[in-house]
């Protein structure tokens, strides 16, 4: 993916943002799929500069007073998709796609643990991964390979299951068990439902966009 291709920021201007006494602006790092947020870096004028030309966030490292662009030397890079200027120019949120881990402690985010309650974006990255695997040694990959009547047959299953599984935890609300049982099946549904996204060709990004028309619909409609 070139950066013309993924990245489609706003125009944003290095020289009027408003940076700091030493020259520094805090910016904020949100994974595009999932919300989550990943880190918090700070960037000078060239940093941002860098960050917009290239579409590979970049920052500057207090601690070595130099510029440095993510992933350089672990390969844990961050694709620019969206950078954003605060109300007041004096800070920015980049909303990228992370190649692995944001962390230098190598953990997804620097705010781990409970960084959202329940992610997508990671298993997708996941199940693209998978799908390129050889089909014995992926299931991901043998259900692409049998194909999206076979994929949307799973859904229709595991969907059935997971509304048993729900029935059985309503009946026995303090069983651990069941409740167990049913966070099992939706994630089963999850799953499934990742892997006919990913059949189809559609995107999380696709199905993020019309849960917030709907819900910018319902907040804007009369009561």
């Amino acid at each position: 993916m070139t950066k013309d291709e993924q990245m489609t920021s706003p125009a944003i201007d290095p020289a009027t943002l408003t940076y700091d006494d030493r020259g520094l602006l805090p910016v904020v790092v949100q994974d595009v799929l999932s919300g989550a947020v990943l880190m918090l870096a700070y960037a000078n004028r060239e940093a941002v500069e860098k960050t917009l030309e290239t579409g590979q966030a970049h920052f500057y490292s207090r601690s070595r007073r130099e510029l440095w662009r993510k992933g350089a030397t672990s390969g844990n890079t961050l694709a620019v998709v969206e950078v954003l200027q605060d109300c007041d120019r004096d800070a920015l949120l980049v909303r990228a796609l992370p190649a692995g881990p944001a962390c230098h402690l190598y953990t997804r985010s620097c705010f781990e643990p409970n960084v959202a309650e329940f992610e997508l974006g990671w298993l997708r990255r996941v199940l693209a991964e998978r799908a390129l695997a050889p089909p014995d040694e992926s299931y991901t990959a043998r259900l692409l390979e049998q194909g999206v009547d076979r994929i949307a047959r799973k859904v229709a299953e595991e969907a059935g299951e997971t509304v048993i599984a729900g029935v059985r935890a309503d009946a026995e609300p303090e069983s651990a068990a069941r409740r167990g049982d049913l966070a099992a099946e939706v994630a089963d549904l999850a799953y499934h439902l990742l892997v006919l996204l990913q059949a189809t060709g559609v995107e999380l990004a696709d199905v993020a966009a019309e849960l917030g028309r709907r819900h910018q619909e319902a907040g804007t409609a009369p009561s």
